[in-house]
């Protein structure tokens, strides 16, 4: 075993249950400026990029200014809607708070976005470090994001942890060296079967809070 002092998260699909807010604004987007009706594999082969990243590079039309504020309203307006608030994510997060881990997010999106999630969800206050889509040049499963996560957070890649649903996200935690914990403990999650094996994988948050646990044991 060894000593955690920061834990990592990713956000969609892995801290909340986004995907479809998010599904739901990028069909409206195509829909009224390329007339596309796209499914949600369609846009979930888009991911990589913050939204304005995925808009820019996918659109046909090139209102893209226009394009990126319809996002944002879908995405605000229907995120109390389609987003849930999650207990278990809470008490998970206050858990960590109270047992004195440093919290850090590295998420694709945007800091927009994040930032209308984190407020619906009463999360903001949980992290000491957020980096976004918008913050990094090479997005996932470049280690860019980790990286600058922990030089942010002053914790080496042997004394944290990260923790997302996708490829991308597994990728870049090994290529930044770092534990990397697979979940898919959300109702919507990115990645089936990763083509990289995580360090850990978690179907319930029940699970990573047994592996804590177990850790705290075997450090004191």
């Amino acid at each position: 075993m060894f000593i955690i002092k920061a834990v990592i998260f990713d956000f969609d699909g892995t801290l909340a249950d986004t995907l479809p807010v998010c599904f739901f604004a990028f069909k409206a987007v195509f829909r009224e400026f390329d007339n596309r009706e796209l499914t949600s594999e369609e846009i979930k082969a888009m991911f990589g990029p913050s939204e304005t990243g995925i808009i820019r590079k996918n659109l046909m039309n090139t209102d893209y200014e226009k394009a990126i504020e319809l996002f944002y309203e879908k995405y605000n307006d229907e995120h109390q809607s389609l987003v849930q608030k999650n207990e278990e994510i809470n008490n998970l997060l206050m858990r960590l708070k109270k047992e004195g881990y440093k919290l850090g997010i590295y998420t694709g999106k945007a800091r927009r976005s994040l930032d209308i999630s984190l407020k619906c969800l009463e999360m903001s206050h949980f992290f000491d470090v957020m980096i976004t889509g918008d913050d990094v040049e090479l997005p996932k499963p470049h280690p860019e994001g980790i990286n600058k996560a922990l030089a942010q957070l002053n914790v080496p890649y042997n004394e944290a942890i990260f923790l997302g649903d996708s490829d991308a996200d597994i990728w870049a935690g090994k290529q930044a060296m770092i534990h990397t914990i697979g979940v898919q403990w959300l109702p919507n999650y990115q990645t089936i079967e990763f083509s990289v094996q995580p360090d850990k994988l978690y179907s319930k948050i029940s699970h990573f809070n047994e592996f804590l646990t177990e850790l705290k044991l075997k450090n004191i």
